[in-house]
């Protein structure tokens, strides 16, 4: 297992390499730059000439990808250009709404998903599995922005049980922290619940038609213990797979939600950075995403040997 976690630690590295060179690419070849931004459109051409010079933006390209890298390897992300802070300093101020809003929606989606899908997988054929699998397929065709728009004319607007927008931290009190968090952790977990929902469908019915199941009932062992002891922990580890992905795409990919709720997590600060052109933010921001990404699915690996002891055996 070791080696095992070894090889992956190391093919991180080749990733993120990728990512630095097609993001720093992508930044420095989009028209506009920082210093004009900055300086605004009064400003003179020997104005913005000068701020692109002490800001290090006339030297080569490939001099400012290996600057940046090197810094980096160093653990120095950079320094904004418009917040007066570091870059680390800005992504850990924006990190806890997004991993709250992560979590709530994750729990969300299982709530929904596991339950639904074991029933689905149990009541095969019926008008209860066809029903189950009709609703995943439209949460997976409805974009998760306008499903929050729905969420907010109906519940903010029209009952008016639940702000609409802003973000409280945790200090304020749990309650008030969450009641900004639920309609948005909704909007998401809803439709990452679909995917859930017929990969636990999938993967029940898989181990359900197993002849160790058949024997097992044939024995008289309870249908529940038979489902939820026998059936489902074997039948988790594909589901496992699917819920790290979808917390990874959560944790990274809640740009929109985060917008139309008004939450200063890392979508928004993504966001605010390529309006600004804040070349260092944007960076860094997308390397922290990319390394959590595949953090996270080093993790559900490791889980793997937790649920299945069978992982963990090492071949020679």
């Amino acid at each position: 297992m070791r080696i095992y976690l070894l090889k992956r630690i190391l093919a991180l590295i080749p990733v993120l390499f990728v990512v630095s060179v097609v993001i720093f690419m992508i930044i420095h070849i989009t028209p506009g730059d920082p210093a004009t931004v900055m300086l605004g459109e009064s400003a003179t051409e020997q104005d913005v000439i000068a701020l692109r010079q002490q800001l290090g933006l006339d030297l080569p390209l490939y001099q400012q990808y290996v600057s940046w890298v090197t810094d980096v390897l160093r653990g120095d992300l950079g320094d904004s250009y418009f917040m007066k802070e570091s870059v680390a300093e800005s992504i850990f101020s924006h990190l806890q709404p997004t991993l709250s809003l992560a979590i709530l929606a994750q729990i969300v989606a299982l709530v929904i998903a596991i339950p639904i899908g074991i029933v689905a997988a149990l009541r095969r054929g019926t008008a209860t599995d066809q029903t189950v699998m009709g609703f995943s397929l439209l949460a997976m065709a409805v974009p998760s922005f306008l499903l929050a728009l729905f969420l907010i004319l109906l519940v903010g607007v029209k009952l008016q049980w639940l702000p609409v927008a802003g973000y409280k931290p945790l200090d304020a009190g749990l309650w008030n922290h969450l009641k900004y968090l639920i309609l948005p952790a909704i909007s998401l977990g809803a439709i990452q619940s679909a995917l859930i929902t017929r990969m636990t469908r999938s993967s029940m019915l898989e181990v359900l038609n197993t002849n160790y199941i058949k024997t097992a009932r044939s024995k008289g062992v309870k249908e529940r213990q038979l489902v939820y002891r026998h059936a489902l922990r074997n039948a988790f580890l594909p589901i496992l797979t699917v819920i790290g992905q979808t917390f990874g795409g959560l944790v990274t990919g809640a740009v929109v939600t985060e917008t139309i709720f008004n939450i200063p997590g890392i979508g928004q600060l993504i966001i605010n950075s390529v309006e600004r052109r804040d070349y260092a933010v944007i960076q860094g921001v997308v390397l922290f995403v990319t390394f959590s990404y595949v953090f996270i699915n080093l993790i559900v690996d490791m889980l793997y040997g937790v649920i299945d002891p069978r992982v963990r055996l090492e071949r020679k």
